[in-house]
C-alpha cells in the first residue's frame, strides 16, 4: 500500500473567497468556534448529522462543501477588504462565476481568514538598520520596566501591543528622516533608509519586544537567594544562571515547528491579535478615515483616560483599587474579611476599579471568552466553595492562618522562617524539629492540588485529543501543508536544525559550568533530567497554548520531581525547576512568535536571530535592573514595602522552594503526611477529561466542545498572589467584550477590540512610572492620607487576621514532627 505524506490539508469548497491583501470578517466565526476545543471536527459532515471522519486527502475529496450551508449566507466583508484583494501569489483557479476554492487558497479558520492577509510580498526589505535599533531599544526598554514592575503589587505588564503600536509612528519617522545613500560592504550592498517602513520590519521589532515580556525567570531564584537565604551573590552568578536558563528553551523550540507552526490547526489566538493589528494599522496609517474614528486616534483616546484616571485608584482613592467594600462596613469580622477581603481574603467582592487589577492575570479583551468562563467556573469552584470549606472547618490547621497567602507559616502563626531550618544552603533535620513544620493558607493548598490536577489533565487531554496528530508530524514537513501560509512561507529559506543545536550546546555547557563552579548543589545528571522532561512536556503544553490561549503551567511538577531526585537541596530544587520550566516555556513562546512571523512572511531566519539577541540582551538587563533595585528600593520584599515593592512572586517562589526544596513533598504530600489528601487532585484532573471529550465528540457543535479541562485548573493558577476580585473583575470584562460586544457589535469589536486594550496597558504604565519616579520614591514619598487611602488599610483583611489565634507561648498544630 502506498504511504501517503501526512497533509492538514482539507478540502471544503469556499464560495466568493479570493486571496486578499487584508483581513476580512466573515459571519461563519462564532459558528465554527469548535476547532478551538476540537482540531478534528469534521467540516465535510451534514449539517444536521455531525460524524467524524479521518484528515486522508483521497477521503475528503469526494466532500466538498460549501461555506454558506454552514454560515448561512454571505460573509460580513469590510468593502474595503474586498476592494483591496490581491490575485497575487495565489494559485487559485479562478472563473466568471463564483469559484469553488479548496482550503489551500485560504485558511479553513475564520479567526485566521478574519485577522491574516493571504498574499505576500517576498521582495520587502526585512533586514534594516532601523529594525534592529528599534527593537534592540524596545527590548531594553520593556525588560527593564518589566522587571522593575514585576516587584510591586498591583503590578502592570508592559505587553508587546505597546510597541507593536508605537513601533509603526516611530519606524515611519526614521523612514523620513535617515539617509537613504546606499552602501557597499565586502559585495553587500545596505542602506540605513531602503525604502518605506514596512509590515515585516514592524513584526520583527514586536517580536523581539515579545520575547522580553515576561521577563528572566531565574531573577526570581536569585531574588530568593538573597532575600529568604541571606545569601551574598557574585553578579557573574547571576548573569550565567540567568543566561543560561532563558536561552536554551530556545534550542527546543526549532524541535516544535511541524508540531506548533506549520499546522493550520494550531491558530494561537494571541499571533491572531497582533497580526490583525498589523494589517489594521498598515492598511490605515496616515489616511483619514471619514465614517470612523482612526483606530491611531482611539489608542490616544484611550491612552488618555487610562491615564488620567488610573491617578484615581492608583494615588488618590487607593480603596477603588483593592475595593474590599464589604470589609469597611465590617472591619473587624474575621469571617467577612476572610471572604470579601482582598489582601489575605477570597476577594469575593468582585467589583475593582483599578485596571492594574483587573489585568494582573492578563488581558480580558484578548483571551477567548469560553476560555475565560472556565477559568471563572473553576474560581468559584475551588477557591469559593471548597476553600472557604477547608478554611472555616480548619482542615490542616488553616483556620489559624489567614484564608489567602502566598507565605508559608510557623506553629505560631508567624510566616515560616527558613534561615532556621537551612545550613550552608542545605537542610538541617535537627534545627526543622526544633523549630516547626510548615503550614499553607487554604487557598495555597488548594493551588497545589489545582497545579497536580492540571499536569495530569494536560497529558490526558492530550492524547485524547491530539495523539494521532503529533504521531502524523513526527514525518512531516513544510512541503507537506498545504493552507496558504505554509505555501508562501517556502519562498523562505528555513533556519536549519543544526542552528538550534549550536545554540543548545553552547546553553547547556554554560548551564553545567554554573552548576559546577558556584555552590549551587546541583549535579549535571539532575540538569539533563529537567531537560529532558522540558523536551517531553513542550509538545502538549504548546498545543493547548495554540488552541486556548491559556498556558499550562508546570513549575509546582518540576518542583516536585526535583525534590524527590535532590532532598533536602532548596537551591538545587529551584535551579532545577527552572531549567525544566524556562525549556518548556521558552519553546512554547519561540514557536508562537514563530507562527505570527508564519502568518505575517517574515523569514524564518531572521526571525530566529532577532529573538536570540533580545533574550540576550533582556538576560543582562533584567539582572542589573534587580541589583539596582536591591541597592535603592528601601525594604524591597518586605509584607509593608511602603511602594508596595512586597515582590509578591519572589514570595510564592520562595515558598515552594521551602516547601519542596527544604522540608520536601516526603513530609508534605506523601501517603500519612499532613497534606497527602491533596494527591488525589492528580486523579481527579486525569479522569475528569475523559467524559467531556466523548461527550464533544458525541455532539460537535453543542457547548460540550467548550469544556476544557486543563484550562480549567491552569486558568486559576495565579492564586495567590492573586485573589477572586482579579478574576471576577477580569471575566466580567472579558464578558462584555469577548461575548457581547463579539456577538452584538462585532465590527466595533474588529476594530477597536485589541487597540482598547493597548491603551489601556499603555494608561496604566505610565501613570505607574509617573506615580512612583514623581511621587512616592523622591525623599520618602507623598502620600496622601485621608479616609479613602487608610480605610482598607486596618480592617481584619489588610492585617491578615486568621479566623483562631493562639494565646501567648502557644503552639498550634501536631505536637511531634520529623
Amino acid at each position: 500500500m502506498e504511504t501517503k505524506a501526512y497533509s492538514s490539508g482539507v478540502n471544503v469548497a469556499l464560495r466568493n473567497l479570493r486571496a486578499r491583501g487584508v483581513p476580512d470578517v466573515p459571519e461563519d466565526v462564532d459558528f465554527l468556534m469548535e476547532h478551538l476545543n476540537d482540531p478534528n471536527f469534521d467540516y465535510h459532515a451534514e449539517l444536521h448529522s455531525p460524524t467524524s471522519s479521518s484528515t486522508d486527502v483521497s477521503e475528503l475529496e469526494p466532500k466538498k462543501k460549501t461555506l454558506s450551508e454552514y454560515s448561512g449566507g454571505a460573509s460580513d466583508f469590510d468593502t474595503e477588504s474586498r476592494a483591496e484583494s490581491s490575485t497575487r501569489y495565489s494559485t487559485a483557479s479562478r472563473t466568471t462565476t463564483p469559484s469553488t476554492f479548496e482550503y489551500d487558497d485560504e485558511s479553513p479558520y475564520p479567526e485566521v481568514r478574519a485577522a491574516v492577509s493571504s498574499i505576500d510580498d517576498p521582495t520587502m526589505h526585512v533586514n534594516t538598520f532601523r529594525m534592529w535599533v528599534l527593537g534592540i531599544f524596545y527590548t531594553i526598554v520593556i525588560s527593564a520596566l518589566n522587571q522593575f514592575f514585576s516587584m510591586r503589587y498591583p503590578s502592570i505588564l508592559i505587553t508587546g501591543i505597546i510597541a507593536q503600536l508605537t513601533a509603526l509612528p516611530l519606524g515611519k519617522a526614521m523612514e523620513r528622516v535617515l539617509p537613504t545613500t546606499r552602501f557597499n560592504t565586502y559585495g553587500y550592498t545596505w542602506s540605513f533608509n531602503p525604502g518605506p517602513f514596512n509590515i515585516k520590519e514592524h513584526v520583527l521589532i514586536t517580536v523581539m519586544a515579545n520575547v522580553v515580556v515576561s521577563g528572566a525567570y531565574a531573577t526570581d531564584i536569585i531574588a530568593t537567594q538573597k532575600v529568604f537565604y541571606n545569601q551574598t551573590l557574585s553578579i557573574s552568578y547571576e548573569l550565567c544562571l540567568v543566561l543560561s536558563t532563558q536561552l536554551i528553551g530556545f534550542s527546543l523550540g526549532g524541535l516544535l515547528r511541524q508540531f506548533l507552526v506549520w499546522p493550520s490547526s494550531m491558530i494561537w489566538p494571541g499571533a491572531l491579535v497582533s497580526s490583525a493589528l498589523f494589517n489594521t494599522l498598515h492598511k490605515s496609517y496616515g489616511k483619514h478615515d471619514h465614517r470612523h474614528v482612526s483606530r491611531e486616534k482611539f489608542f490616544c483616546i484611550a491612552l488618555a483616560c487610562s491615564f488620567v484616571w488610573y491617578w484615581v485608584p492608583g494615588y488618590l482613592w487607593t480603596g477603588l483599587s483593592v475595593f474590599n467594600w464589604v470589609c469597611w462596613i465590617a472591619p473587624n469580622n474575621v469571617a467577612v474579611n476572610a471572604l470579601f477581603g482582598t489582601s489575605t481574603g477570597l476577594g469575593m467582592g468582585i467589583l475593582t476599579f483599578d485596571w492594574s487589577m483587573i489585568s494582573y492575570i492578563g488581558s480580558p479583551l484578548v483571551t477567548p471568552w469560553w476560555s475565560e468562563a472556565n477559568t471563572v467556573v473553576a474560581l468559584v469552584v475551588c477557591f469559593w466553595i471548597i476553600t472557604p470549606i477547608i478554611y472555616f472547618t480548619n482542615t490542616w490547621f488553616t483556620a489559624f492562618l489567614p484564608i489567602s497567602s502566598y507565605l508559608t507559616f510557623d506553629n505560631t502563626g508567624m510566616p515560616y522562617d527558613p534561615s532556621l531550618v537551612v545550613t550552608n544552603g542545605t537542610f538541617d533535620v535537627a534545627q526543622y524539629e526544633a523549630y516547626s513544620p510548615v503550614f499553607m493558607t487554604a487557598t495555597m493548598a488548594i493551588a497545589y492540588g489545582v497545579a497536580f490536577a492540571a499536569f495530569s489533565s494536560v497529558v490526558v487531554h492530550t492524547f485524547l485529543w491530539y495523539r494521532r496528530d503529533i504521531v502524523r508530524r513526527f514525518k512531516s514537513s513544510l512541503k507537506d501543508e498545504r493552507d496558504v501560509h505554509s505555501r508562501l512561507m517556502q519562498a523562505y529559506s528555513e533556519v536549519p536544525q543544526w542552528w538550534y543545536v549550536i545554540l543548545g550546546l553552547v546553553m547547556l555547557l554554560l548551564l553545567f559550568v554554573t552548576v559546577e563552579i558556584f555552590p549551587t548543589d546541583l549535579p549535571i545528571w539532575a540538569v539533563c533530567v529537567a531537560l529532558a522532561l522540558a523536551a517531553l512536556l513542550a509538545i502538549p503544553v504548546g498545543m493547548l497554548q495554540a488552541i486556548t490561549n491559556q498556558q499550562i503551567a508546570l513549575n509546582v511538577m518540576f518542583e516536585m520531581i526535583g525534590a524527590y531526585l535532590l532532598p533536602g537541596k532548596p537551591i538545587a530544587v529551584m535551579i532545577f525547576k527552572a531549567s525544566a520550566y524556562m525549556g518548556t516555556n521558552q519553546a512554547v513562546g519561540f514557536a508562537g512568535d514563530l507562527k505570527l512571523g508564519h502568518y505575517m512572511k517574515v523569514p524564518p531566519r531572521l526571525m530566529f536571530m532577532a529573538q536570540v539577541l533580545a533574550a540576550f540582551i533582556s538576560s543582562i538587563v533584567v539582572t542589573l535592573v534587580q541589583n539596582w533595585m536591591f541597592a535603592n528600593i528601601v525594604d524591597i520584599c518586605q509584607p509593608n514595602q511602603a511602594q508596595f515593592f512586597t515582590c509578591p512572586s519572589t514570595g510564592t517562589f520562595a515558598s515552594a522552594s521551602l516547601i519542596w526544596g527544604s522540608i520536601g513533598p516526603e513530609r508534605l504530600f506523601s501517603p500519612g503526611a499532613m497534606y497527602s489528601p491533596l494527591l488525589w487532585f492528580f486523579a481527579v484532573g486525569a479522569l475528569l477529561p475523559v467524559p467531556f471529550y466523548y461527550l464533544a465528540r458525541r455532539f460537535p457543535l453543542s457547548y460540550w466542545r467548550y469544556i476544557n479541562i486543563p484550562v480549567f485548573f491552569a486558568g486559576i493558577g495565579a492564586m495567590p498572589p492573586a485573589t477572586g476580585i482579579n478574576f471576577a473583575s477580569w471575566a466580567i470584562v472579558g464578558f462584555i467584550f469577548q461575548w457581547f460586544m463579539r456577538r452584538y457589535h462585532f465590527r466595533w469589536w474588529m476594530r477597536y477590540n485589541y487597540i482598547l486594550s493597548a491603551g489601556l496597558d499603555a494608561g496604566v504604565g505610565i501613570g505607574l512610572i509617573v506615580i512612583f519616579f514623581l511621587l512616592q520614591m523622591p525623599k520618602g514619598g507623598i502620600t496622601l492620607n485621608w479616609w479613602g487611602n487608610t480605610v482598607w488599610t486596618t480592617t481584619a483583611d489588610a492585617l491578615g487576621t486568621p479566623l483562631y489565634t493562639m494565646p501567648t507561648g502557644q503552639l498550634f498544630g501536631p505536637s511531634t514532627w520529623s
